[in-house]
């Protein structure tokens, strides 16, 4: 006799972020989770047009808010930056549009390079930073922060990832992030880790839902 069992169809996680390099990273990231995952452009859903807070978590709950707002799935909002110590953490929250509103990314280390000239190797230390929130029917669920520290290089090397990554040197590789293949970014990312922080929750969730 024919087996007439259905298997459960998996939950939808839906990405609040119109960023390609973000959603193949999280992709990537999520790829063993029972847990399907759309963009909010995928399901013709707006997203906030600005990130108008000064901290990557108020950032984060507000796209994850928005989003959720227009759907019932659960929504994952993700802010993310850069901090240079000797920028007093700048650019942070404006790391999108450091160089400006365009949010060009070669610009914008361009920029960095000129702020950081003249800058001893020592004193160039900086870290990458992402905070995540995870919301549904208008509250948030969880909230989950990663960093990945290293040091500013002097000029760009390497042509994966995006964003800072061709700036973003990590001593014990011996490369900037732009020069490691994408499973090894995924193992020690500020991304990586601030997903795996959430990991647990989104798991949780995807067996209940």
């Amino acid at each position: 006799m024919e087996s007439t069992s259905k298997q459960r169809p998996q939950p939808l996680l839906v990405l609040a972020t119109g960023n390609p390099g973000k959603v193949e990273e999280l992709r990537r990231l999520l790829q063993d989770v029972p847990i399907a995952l759309a963009t909010a452009t995928d399901l013709g859903l707006a997203l906030p047009e600005d990130e108008p807070y000064a901290t990557f978590l108020e950032n984060a709950t507000h796209k994850a808010l928005f989003v959720a707002g227009q759907t019932p799935h659960l929504v994952l909002g993700e802010d993310s930056g850069l901090e240079v110590d000797a920028l007093g953490g700048r650019p942070g929250v404006l790391s999108k549009r450091y160089s400006g509103p365009a949010g060009n990314a070669q610009a914008n280390n361009a920029r960095l390079l000129q702020d950081l000239r003249g800058v001893p190797w020592p004193q160039r230390a900086a870290r990458f930073r992402c905070v995540m929130a995870l919301a549904k029917g208008g509250e948030v669920l969880c909230t989950a922060n990663g960093t990945c520290d290293g040091l500013i290089a002097d000029q760009p090397r390497g042509s994966g990832g995006f964003g800072y990554d061709p700036l973003f040197f990590l001593p014990e590789q011996n490369r900037t992030m732009a020069e490691l293949a994408a499973d090894e970014k995924n193992r020690i990312s500020h991304r990586a880790r601030a997903l795996e922080n959430a990991r647990a929750f989104i798991r949780q969730y995807a067996w209940d839902a």
